[in-house]
């Protein structure tokens, strides 16, 4: 059975993903008026649905790697009537985000172990809120939590962190803006295998000075934690604002050739964001999306699914 047809026949999980993608949902719906107005498959049906998904923030390469896919499949199968395929097109979509693996979407976490998760990205994605939602629900789960403000270059940056570490109800470590960033977090660490802190969540500065300094200021706090903590981190976390398109692109791409990635958390999802760029991430760089931001409320973000996300991009389908 394809996972259009298991779609179909489904209930999908999580409503968040429904009033979170509303907004990201135009693109598509406009992909399935498309098919049904279209009498033929042809070139020209083709280009308009690689514009239409181009402009959903798919990405060029992913959409042309996709078209040529569907190009295929329409040879194959045979299919003469453009409405055939709307199955096909959300089952192939669906296969670029699996890459015929199974995605592990779960953050890592060990019981009875100090895990930290290193949060990086540049300024205004999303970081800190990200920090303090992931703070308040391992809070929520029982464990004890410490935030570290990493980024010292701007007190503004301290600041933000530390209200959402009273938001989220959970312990703070800061030294004074300007402090070498590795420095407070070797402090930190120091603190959080004293006291047995379940987790540790560590802000990083957002400067794109250029590739060089990103990488040699990303891998000393590495490098802090690993001596600090052998086998950590257990993430480190790329936030990517999803109405960026290109931009949260290029972000990828920079953050992904400075550092060993885990994983992505795109936030503001349920703004302007077209939804594609799930896809472009995932067939570009090979990195999972863990977590999506679906609103404002520090509930709102939550763990990715890929079945709910494609069900709610392509409710129309169905």
């Amino acid at each position: 059975m394809g996972f259009f047809s298991r779609l179909f026949k489904k209930k999908p999980k999580n409503d968040k993903y429904q009033m979170g993608l509303h907004k990201s949902r135009s693109s598509f719906d406009n992909l399935k008026k498309l098919l049904d107005e279209s009498d033929t498959i042809n070139d020209d049906l083709f280009d308009a649905i690689e514009d239409l998904l181009i402009s959903a923030d798919i990405g060029v390469d992913t959409v042309l790697h996709f078209t040529n896919e569907l190009r295929n499949e329409v040879i194959n199968k045979q299919f003469e009537n453009p409405s055939d395929l709307s199955e096909t097109i959300v089952d192939k979509l669906f296969e670029i985000y699996l890459k015929d693996e199974f995605v592990d979407t779960t953050l890592s976490f060990i019981e009875g172990e100090v895990n930290v998760f290193l949060f990086v990205g540049v300024n205004g994605v999303g970081k800190t809120t990200t920090i303090g939602k992931l703070a308040k629900q391992y809070k929520d789960q029982g464990k004890k939590v410490l935030m570290v403000a990493g980024d010292t270059f701007r007190a503004g940056a301290i600041e933000q962190l530390y209200e959402w570490s009273k938001r989220a109800k959970v312990d703070f470590y800061q030294k004074d803006a300007g402090s070498d960033p590795s420095s407070v977090i070797f402090e930190a660490l120091e603190k959080a295998k004293k006291e047995t802190y379940d987790l540790v969540l560590v802000d990083t500065a957002g400067r794109l000075q250029n590739k060089v300094n990103l990488m040699n200021e990303l891998s000393k706090m590495k490098r802090v934690i690993e001596k600090a903590l052998p086998s950590q981190p257990a993430e480190t976390l790329l936030v990517i604002d999803a109405t960026t398109g290109q931009n949260g692109m290029n972000q990828a791409k920079v953050f992904n050739e400075a550092t060993d990635l885990t994983g992505i958390v795109l936030t503001k999802l349920d703004g302007t964001a077209k939804g594609g760029i799930v896809l472009a991430i995932r067939h570009l760089y090979n990195l999972p999306i863990k977590y999506v931001g679906l609103g404002e409320k520090i509930d709102d973000l939550v763990p990715f699914d890929i079945e709910d996300y494609i069900y709610n991009l392509f409710k129309g389908f169905f």
